[in-house]
């Protein structure tokens, strides 16, 4: 018997995204969240990028990560959340393979360069922390604008395969995949060949990056948290903590769904797939919200900023205002 839902596609022109399978009829409703998560990442992390370039008191090495990490988070969102909403408003569900295959590497290309700004800021935190006096000579500008690039630059190569390797793949059961963007697993599933050099090489990657990564930042916060135990008051300890506390929590903030949304997609074969997709879109979607929350509720720096511009353009209007129904003195 011949199967006829399932037919050959030769090197597909174009793939079908299906959105959230099973919830097809509330897409909608779905879209007003997402919306929201997505409005809230870009005002979030356009704010940190401004109030950094205007503040000269933020012009340090820290910051400097802060402002790599928000443009990253800008990149994964929007990467992934325009096709997406085209899909719960227009249905408009067609997206072109090469196109597909640059959204899967920007995808993998920015979460790689994402966790590598976080061993950046562990490493910021330790020198800050451990070696204060030499804070300044070690982290400079031009040292701080090196690591960004060599994050940046070794994301770039490592992840170059990816789509070479999923191009590779000439035949296809289907081009649709059951995904509101193209996952690399989701389309990889679509392939008849054998795909298994694709498969080791993408979990290579991930233990050697997110593996190396972690192993780095729990090493520098091992030596951090040692230090901090070493001071001799409380509040000290406190104090000195309190500087970590915004990293820490974005750091959770990222790692937590994203390992989540790995395993479940490898080993869990009993999650329904709505919930898989819905975990993948959140793993992209929550970081770039949270963050600025994170470092502009916690940061003390940052919020200061942002109360001084506040109120600072608040007397202006206040101030525009009075002498814009000031009476003229030709009518005195």
């Amino acid at each position: 018997m011949l199967d006829y839902n399932v037919t050959d596609f030769t090197n597909p022109s174009t793939f079908i995204l299906l959105g959230i399978p099973g919830l097809e009829r509330d897409h909608v409703w779905i879209s007003i969240p997402f919306c929201i998560m997505y409005a809230t990442a870009l005002l979030g992390n356009c704010t940190i990028l401004f109030i950094v370039k205007m503040e000269l008191s933020l012009h340090g090495p820290m910051y400097y990560f802060l402002c790599m990490l928000a443009v990253c988070d800008l990149v994964l969102s929007t990467s992934i959340l325009p096709k997406t909403l085209s899909i719960f408003w227009f249905n408009s569900r067609e997206i072109d393979f090469g196109a597909c295959l640059t959204q899967m590497y920007f995808i993998q290309c920015f979460s790689a360069t994402e966790t590598g700004i976080f061993v950046s800021m562990a490493v910021d935190r330790y020198v800050a922390i451990c070696d204060p006096l030499r804070y300044s000579t070690i982290l400079t500008n031009s040292m701080v604008a090196k690591i960004g690039l060599a994050v940046l630059l070794c994301s770039i190569i490592l992840v170059l395969p990816y789509p070479f390797l999923v191009r590779q793949c000439p035949y296809y059961r289907t081009n649709t995949i059951p995904h509101t963007y193209c996952e690399h697993m989701a389309v990889l599933k679509l392939a008849c060949t054998d795909t298994r050099i694709s498969n080791y090489y993408g979990l290579s990657l991930i233990f050697l990056i997110t593996g190396l990564d972690v192993i780095f930042i729990t090493v520098s916060y091992t030596q951090i948290l040692r230090a901090i135990f070493s001071l001799p008051t409380k509040d000290a300890r406190l104090k000195t903590l309190g500087t970590c506390n915004s990293h820490l929590c974005a750091m959770l903030v990222f790692y937590i769904p994203g390992l989540f949304s790995l395993f479940t997609h490898r080993f869990g074969h009993k999650v329904p797939l709505h919930f898989h997709v819905l975990v993948a879109n959140m793993y992209l979607l929550v970081p770039p919200m949270l963050n600025p929350i994170i470092y502009g509720v916690r940061t003390k720096q940052i919020r200061d900023s942002l109360l001084r511009l506040i109120t600072h353009k608040s007397a202006y209007f206040s101030c525009s205002g009075a002498l814009a129904f000031r009476p003229s003195s030709m009518w005195r």
